[in-house]
This record gives structure tokens, sequence and C-alpha cells, in this order.
């Protein structure tokens, strides 16, 4: 790295140009659902609950061939925008199959569910063996983790069993919290949508009345440093500090949670009480497109920061948010993940013209210095 004339130039290797643009380390996108690609514009309720609910039945007239055909054209799309790292939660087995046989960087979250504590037993024996199952891919700086959903999808006894078992296997875990008003007035009062569904499908109401969504992840052992904590909008003060002092980390995922309606999550509390924050982009089915310098603009507009630091939530901080230590800026020691992307002519700093670029914008993007992706 350096000036041209100070960098040596083997006479073997190629030289490439690109006028106009910049070098940066490449994105890392701490959240998504690629074997959801393909669904953009097909689950359109305005109701959380509800669209939850149209999204699991079109994902049951899914296969096991059209989940990895969507996965493998996902990562294709994050290459495409100058991603090299995801950190994606499916149930299908499909994403780290595909982060395998590219030879990528990444975790794959297997997801889990049991709303009934009946439940406990099948639903713990089944993530095992799918983890077991799908193990085999887990090669290179492809890793494997544990997603006990959400709780409006999740019991508290399965919380905690699947929490002591990857604190165990020393997996990384990822769980959907405090996303909506809807899951709040379920685990606070027992009450709404979700309480409703419950009901209706006979399960019994969780009891821990009065608590938010994340004090009640606390109380069931799910916060711990290798947690990621998925979008994690309705929290209380509380609730940040308790982040920070567990150390869990937080995927932010700005542009679904405003297509959804349910608010802003406090970003710069994070940052101040020292929360390690990553930005996400969710699934094609929330956002449409998944574009995280798209969402590093809309972050830095809601919360007040630079440029640099939207730009850093997308690399370094993303990084930090996964605990790899390998990737996110572009030092000696480090994977050579890079993407180049073309900037507009104006003012401002490297980082003010690279956010008004797009995912049209890449030209190249390399992982472990191997090109992904070429713009033709």
């Amino acid at each position: 790295m350096g000036p041209d004339a100070h960098v040596p130039r083997p006479s073997h290797l190629p030289s490439l140009e690109f006028a106009n643009s910049v070098l940066l380390p490449g994105l890392i996108n701490t959240h998504t659902h690629l074997e959801l690609t393909g669904l953009e514009g097909q689950v359109s309720e305005p109701e959380f609950p509800a669209w939850i609910t149209h999204l699991r039945q079109i994902k049951n007239t899914r296969d096991p061939a059209d989940y990895l055909v969507a996965a493998r054209q996902g990562l294709q799309d994050c290459y495409a925008a100058g991603v090299t790292t995801v950190a994606d939660t499916g149930d299908s087995g499909a994403v780290i199959q595909a982060l395998a046989e590219a030879d990528g960087s990444g975790i794959a979250y297997q997801e889990v569910f049991g709303p009934d504590p009946a439940q406990l037993t099948e639903s713990l024996s089944g993530l095992q063996a799918r983890v077991e199952e799908r193990s085999s891919w887990a090669t290179g700086r492809v890793r494997l983790g544990v997603s006990p959903h959400a709780p409006y999808s999740v019991s508290g006894p399965l919380f905690q069993a699947v929490a002591a078992w990857a604190a165990t296997e020393r997996l990384p875990l990822a769980v959907h919290v405090a996303e909506s008003p809807a899951e709040t007035q379920f685990v606070q009062a027992g009450a709404g949508p979700f309480a409703q569904a419950w009901v209706a499908r006979g399960f019994a109401l969780p009891p821990s009345r009065g608590r938010t969504p994340v004090e009640w992840l606390d109380q069931h052992g799910v916060l711990t440093e290798r947690t990621l904590c998925i979008h994690a909008v309705q929290v209380t003060s509380q609730d940040v500090d308790r982040l920070a002092t567990s150390d869990a980390a937080v995927a932010h995922c700005p542009l679904s949670n405003h297509a959804h309606g349910h608010g802003a999550a406090p970003l710069q509390a994070f940052l101040a009480a020292g929360v390690r924050v990553g930005l996400g982009t969710d699934s094609v089915v929330s956002v449409g497109r998944l574009d995280l310098l798209a969402e590093a603009r809309f972050a830095q507009k809601r919360a007040g920061l630079t440029a640099e630091q939207a730009v850093e939530l997308c690399t370094l901080r993303a990084a930090r948010a996964l605990g790899l230590d390998d990737t996110g800026s572009l030092r000696p020691g480090k994977w050579a993940d890079c993407t180049v992307i073309r900037v507009p002519p104006g003012e401002g700093t490297p980082s003010d013209r690279l956010l008004a670029s797009s995912p049209d914008h890449v030209l190249l993007t390399c992982v472990a210095g191997r090109e992904v992706y070429r713009a033709s």
C-alpha cells in the first residue's frame, strides 16, 4: 500500500488501473438471508406478524435445490456490491454450502424454532443434527453458527438450552431481538398479535412479564461475547448498558427497520457505550436490493455520523462485531479482501464521495486476493 511509485510491482503479475476510484477493504454484511434471493416484492403485508406468516408460507414452496440456487446467486450479488464477508441466518443450509463452494468468507447461522417449551428436546436435537450434518462445509474462512430465531418464535427453555450448547461448542450465536413494537408487546405484556398467534396454536405464553426482549434474553444466558443481536431497535438505556456489559454485538439494519416501520435503533448510544456494531442489509424481501453503502448513508443521516464513521460500520467495525480480526482493514497480516469502487466527482473526502456511490459503481472485488467479481 502506498503511492504508486513506492509500491513494488512484480513483473510477472498484471497491473490494473482504476481511474476516479477508491480501493478499500471488502465490505462486511453483518446480517443477510441469502437463501431468500429472488423473493423481492413478493411479501407486502404492512403488519409485521402477518408479513412473517406470509414469508413462511412462500418459503414452504421452495425445495432444497431452489434454496441453493438462491444462495449462490445471493453470494454473487454480494460480490458485485463489494461485499466480501457475510453473516447469514437461515434454516435451509444452502448458504454455508454456497460459501464453501466459493471458498468464501462468512458465518452461516443455522436457525432453530420452537415456541412451545414442550418442543425443547425435539428442537434442540434437530438443531444439533443439522449442525453436525453441515459441519463439513465449515472449512477455511467459512464458519457455522446457530440462531435461535427470536423471542416470539423460541421458548425461554429452548433459548437457554441453545445458548448453553453453543457455549460448550464455542459456536457463534445470532438472534433477532427487539425488532418490532409487536415483539416488545409480546414479551413485556403477553399481548398483541404474536401472543394471539401463540394462544391460537395452544402454546403457553412466556411467564416473563415486564421485561424487555433484551433483558429476557440476558436472563436466559443468551448474551455473551459470541452473540450477535440482530436489529435491536426497541431498546432502553438499560438494554444498551446490558449489551455493553455482556460484550454482545449488534447487527444494525437501518433500511429494513425503516421499511417495516419499526423505528430507528439508538446507534449513537450503542457506539458511545462501546457496543460492537456492524451494518447489515437484512433480506431482499425487506429492502429489495442488498446495498450496504445505502445502509451506511441512511445510518449516517439518522445518527449524525461522519462519512468515515459510516464506512467503518461496514468494514472494520463490522469485522469486530463478528469477532473477526483478520479482515475489515487493509493491513499487513490480514486477508487481501478488497473492493474498488468508482466515485462520482465532487467535493469532500474519499469517504464522502464513496457514500454517494452504489453497487452499480463497483469495479472489482477480491476475496483473499482472488478476483470474485469484475465489472464488464
